[in-house]
């Protein structure tokens, strides 16, 4: 006799969230998240063009949500120049997650170059566990996460149920798809990460992001010549 999985009332809630936001606006899924989840709403970013894109919205609607930032001490400078003239531009809350080692530290306990030896050992101790840590205390994220990014990321739905960290988890860009997310950066003139002027079209930390040839999908470029395409902190 096959096990019928039972939909709990909360699963059932998300699910109609889901497809109710699903054809409405960003400002529309912000507004419903922050009078809901506030203060316990919060966004995660490395600053990355949707990132961008999600904050400036975010800064209209909701703009006391702390934002959280991955220093994984790998980051490019790049990254970090965007993330202070953003800093600059809307004056967010920003919380900086860090891990527990110190780069230094987990080289001398793990070997040097764990991204390259094992690279799933790496982004738990850098990004999956600090972000735990970071996201206690919430009920409800926002991330910029879109469907056209990968095919890892192709079936996200704007409103989910994150198991992991036991909470909401909200993707209000779920159906942009690129030329959307450039067009408001543009139409907006927003700060962005000059990397993108260089051929990437994801950054991540700088051992494991390269370019991305023409053709291949925008997450290409991370962790290149493996099959791994997320790092654990969004899927698994």
């Amino acid at each position: 006799m096959n096990a019928v999985k039972q939909v709990t009332a909360q699963e059932n809630e998300i699910n109609l969230l889901a497809e109710h936001f699903e054809t409405r606006s960003v400002e529309d899924i912000l507004e419903w998240a922050a009078a809901r989840h506030t203060p316990k709403l919060v966004m995660t970013s490395n600053f990355g063009a949707e990132g961008v894109v999600l904050m400036d919205h975010l800064m209209r609607v909701a703009p006391d949500t702390p934002i959280i930032y991955l220093n994984t001490g790998f980051q490019f400078e790049a990254t970090d120049e965007v993330k202070e003239r953003l800093r600059d531009r809307y004056k967010f809350n920003l919380i900086e997650a860090r891990a527990v080692l110190s780069v230094e530290e987990q080289a001398k306990i793990h070997g040097e170059r764990l991204y390259e030896t094992n690279s799933d050992l790496c982004c738990r101790l850098r990004k999956v566990e600090p972000l735990q840590k970071a996201l206690a205390g919430y009920d409800a994220w926002l991330a910029g996460l879109r469907r056209g990014q990968s095919a890892t990321r192709a079936s996200i739905k704007t409103v989910e149920w994150n198991a992991r960290n036991e909470m909401v988890k909200i993707h209000p860009l779920a159906g942009w798809d690129r030329s959307q997310v450039w067009s408001y950066i543009v139409k907006h003139d927003l700060p962005y990460n000059r990397l993108y002027d260089d051929g990437y079209t994801s950054i991540g930390c700088w051992p494991c992001t390269g370019r991305v040839a023409a053709g291949d999908h925008e997450r290409s470029g991370r962790w290149a010549g493996s099959r791994k395409q997320e790092c654990g902190i969004h899927l698994s």
